[in-house]
C-alpha cells in the first residue's frame, strides 16, 4: 500500500478539509461562524457536514436558542483519530519527494 492510498478520501474536498481543521482547533462551532470562516453557501456547509457526520467524524447539535434554530459542529474523537492519520499521510507524502 503507497502513501497515497492512506490519504483519506473523505478529506479530499477542500470544504471538508477546511470544516476539519476548524474543528480540531475550536471545541463547538456555530453554523453561521463556520460558514463566514469557510467563505461558502449554507447549502455547501449542509452536504458537506452531513458527509462527515455519516462517517461519524464530527457531531452536529441542533437545538432552539430563544425561537431561533441553532446548529453547531464538533471533531469526534474518531474524526480526530482519522484526521490526525489524514495530516500524517500527506507529511510522509511530502517528505517522500524531497
Amino acid at each position: 500500500m503507497g502513501i497515497i492510498d492512506k490519504l483519506n478520501k473523505d478529506f479530499e474536498s477542500r470544504v471538508r478539509l477546511g470544516i476539519m481543521s476548524i474543528l480540531m482547533v475550536n471545541d463547538w462551532i456555530d453554523f453561521t461562524e463556520m460558514k463566514t470562516l469557510l467563505n461558502i453557501t449554507d447549502g455547501n456547509l449542509a452536504s458537506h457536514s452531513a458527509t462527515l457526520e455519516k462517517s461519524e467524524y464530527i457531531e452536529i447539535k441542533k437545538e432552539f436558542v430563544g425561537k431561533k434554530p441553532k446548529t453547531s459542529y464538533r471533531v469526534t474523537n474518531r474524526g480526530r483519530a482519522a484526521f490526525n492519520e489524514h495530516l500524517n499521510s500527506l507529511e510522509k507524502l511530502l517528505k517522500s519527494n524531497n
